[in-house]
Parts: C-alpha cells; sequence; structure tokens
C-alpha cells in the first residue's frame, strides 16, 4: 500500500531480487523488486491500463483503483465523489532508505519536506472519511536518524482537531532485521485515530489462538473465578500487540513478487472487520500490492484505492481478478506479469 515515493520500515523486509529459481531447497521470486530494477519497469509499463487520473471501476462489487497523486485533494474527489469512508488503512511513505539503496521509490528527504507531504494527504485524509470514522496509519522509525519519522509524525497529528488518538499497535513480526550490534528489529507500529464517535466491532479482536493460562482470580457473586470462566471467548484477544500475524514473504500465497513492504492480508481484515460493516466505504490512498482491495472484496465492503504509481495500480486490479478465478490471494513466487517473462528460461512450478 504505497506510492512511488515511499519508503521502507526497517522492520524486518527481506530483499529478493533474483527470479524463480530454487537453490539448496531456498526458492525465491520471479519478478525482481520493481523499485530497484528500471529494466522490468519499462517492460511493465505498457501492459498498465490506467495513466494518471485514470480510475478503473470494478463492475461486480463496485470497487475504484486510480492513478492519483494523495497529496491532492481535487485526485481524492475525483474517486470518492460525494461518498465518504467509514475507514480509511494507509500505509504512506517512511522515509527510511532500504540497503543504502536510494531508489525513486525507496530514498530519504528533508524531514521537513516529509512532514510537509504527510499534513497534505492526512488532510484529504480527513475530508474523505464519514462524520464518525476510523483512520490507520502504519508508519516507521529509523534509529540511525533519532528515530525519525515516527515521533514527528505523531506530534503533527496533533495538529488535526478532528482526530482523536485511540492507540499505537505492535505486530510482532516473525522475521526480523538483523543486526550485529543492536535488538533485532521485528516490530511494525499502527497508529489508531479516531473522528467523531465510530462503532467499534470489538469480537473482531479476538484471535484464533487458544487461552492456555489460568490466573486472574476474582469474586463474581460470592465465588471465586478466573480469566477462562469470564471470558467471553475461548480466545486470545488481540490487544494493542499482534502477535498472531506472519509477515508476509516469498512462500506464502499472498505474496506479490515485485512490491516490498507488504503488509499481511490478515491485519488488515482485521481492522475492517472491527470498524466496518457490509457494503461500508474502505479507503487506502497507497494502493501498493492491493491487500486492501482484496481485503474488501473477501468481507463485502467496498473498496476505493489509489497509488500514483500506474504500476501499483495494475498490480492491485490484476490481484483481484487473479483471486476471483483461482481463489488464491497472491502468486507467491510467481510472476503477475508472465507477459514479460523469457519462455526459453522460464521455469514451470508445480
Amino acid at each position: 500500500m504505497r506510492n512511488k515515493t515511499e519508503t521502507l520500515s526497517l522492520f524486518g523486509s527481506e530483499l529478493l531480487t533474483k527470479k524463480g529459481v530454487e537453490k539448496k531447497g531456498r526458492t525465491t521470486e520471479e519478478l525482481e523488486r520493481l523499485d530497484l530494477h528500471g529494466k522490468s519497469q519499462k517492460k511493465i509499463l505498457p501492459l498498465c491500463r490506467l495513466k494518471y487520473r485514470d480510475i478503473w471501476e470494478d463492475p461486480v462489487n463496485g470497487h475504484k483503483v486510480g492513478v492519483l497523486d494523495a497529496t491532492k485533494l481535487e485526485d481524492v474527489k475525483k474517486i470518492m465523489g460525494v461518498e465518504k469512508a467509514k475507514l480509511v488503512v494507509n500505509d504512506p511513505p517512511y522515509n527510511v532508505p532500504v540497503g543504502n539503496a536510494n531508489t525513486n521509490a525507496l530514498f530519504k528527504i528533508d524531514i521537513e519536506k516529509y512532514l510537509e507531504f504527510s499534513e497534505k494527504w492526512m488532510r484529504n485524509a480527513i475530508l474523505a472519511m464519514d462524520k464518525n470514522a476510523h483512520i490507520y496509519i502504519w508508519l516507521g522509525a529509523d534509529y540511525k536518524d533519532n528515530l525519525q519519522p515516527l515521533p514527528d509524525f505523531i506530534i503533527m497529528m496533533r495538529t488535526f482537531k478532528e482526530l482523536k488518538p485511540r492507540n499505537i499497535i505492535t505486530l510482532r513480526n516473525q522475521r526480523g532485521y538483523g543486526t550485529q550490534k543492536n535488538w533485532m528489529w521485528v516490530r511494525q507500529e499502527l497508529l489508531y485515530y479516531i473522528k467523531g464517535n465510530p462503532e467499534f466491532n470489538v469480537e473482531a479482536e479476538y484471535t484464533d489462538i487458544p487461552k492456555i493460562l489460568r490466573g486472574y482470580y476474582k469474586e463474581v457473586n460470592g465465588r471465586i473465578t478466573e480469566n477462562l470462566e469470564r471470558s467471553k471467548s475461548k480466545y486470545i484477544r488481540a490487544g494493542n500487540v499482534w502477535v498472531d500475524i506472519q509477515q508476509v514473504f516469498y512462500r506464502m500465497e499472498e505474496n506479490v513478487p515485485g512490491c516490498y513492504a507488504q503488509k499481511p492480508l490478515k491485519a488488515i481484515e482485521r481492522i475492517i472487520s472491527s470498524a466496518t460493516s457490509e457494503k461500508d466505504i474502505v479507503v487506502d490512498f497507497f494502493a501498493h500490492s492491493g491487500t486492501t482491495l482484496i481485503a474488501g472484496e473477501r468481507l463485502k465492503r467496498k473498496a476505493y484505492t489509489f497509488d500514483i504509481d500506474p504500476i501499483f495500480a495494475e498490480i492491485t486490479i490484476r490481484r483481484l481478478e487473479h483471486f476471483r478465478k483461482t481463489e488464491k490471494t497472491g502468486w507467491q513466487w510467481r510472476n503477475p506479469f508472465p507477459e514479460i517473462e523469457d519462455k526459453k528460461e522460464r521455469i514451470r512450478w508445480t
């Protein structure tokens, strides 16, 4: 869910650049990370059905995908029309370089310019929201640069009086960003704010992790009880530390080769289930791999999403079409653009 000016968190993304080759039992992706490989971009661009300010409308369930700029109000109005969103889920640029590679998609800019960029798209997001709505924002921190932009962004958010902070959620990744002289980075941060007084479905907070620990005894109606007896569910609630969601990587079905920092479908579906009802509108300003669109399709919500890069808009549309055709949520290590593959060298996977 990112646009072309994005940056990537240091929090645990594996960079895979080889084509689909299995070596010593290790399979890698058939499409290189697109921000690092201009040749792949040049091959894919002619395949994109949208150009800047175009919007694709889904004839089946009413989703929309556009090539638009999140900082321009006229672009946001173009996709929203007079409709309002009950939920906004945004995964914006992190302003953190990855692997010392300054690319068109992953680069670091001056923090003041980054906050100016953030303020513009945040203001547009608020205008797209219903009077009672939720907004979630993924964000990272560069420990090599005073942990920016996370604290700077939080302070900036204080200027938006329409919003109230509700929580900071941490995702605990199973795969981390290693370092020899520091603790391994295995977390991602998710900021949660509300506008007005929206409903929250607490049932969506329950995970599929069973409760196994007894304790916390309390007297109820004259009898000592413990937490398993009093709970509404036999499962653990997610709380604001999510440990049951696997970071997306190339061996998972939902993986989309060519993308980076892809967010887990389970996380997006948890957010959507807690904040919306069927047929509500969910908006994502930074489509990237199209996860919000797939989550909306599976949960019967309308998803309006866009990206400033036509390649990621095309990936988003293709992912929906692929899901409807195969019921698979992604491509694992396979190429979403088979048209650009070298047929002589292509490996057929079974």
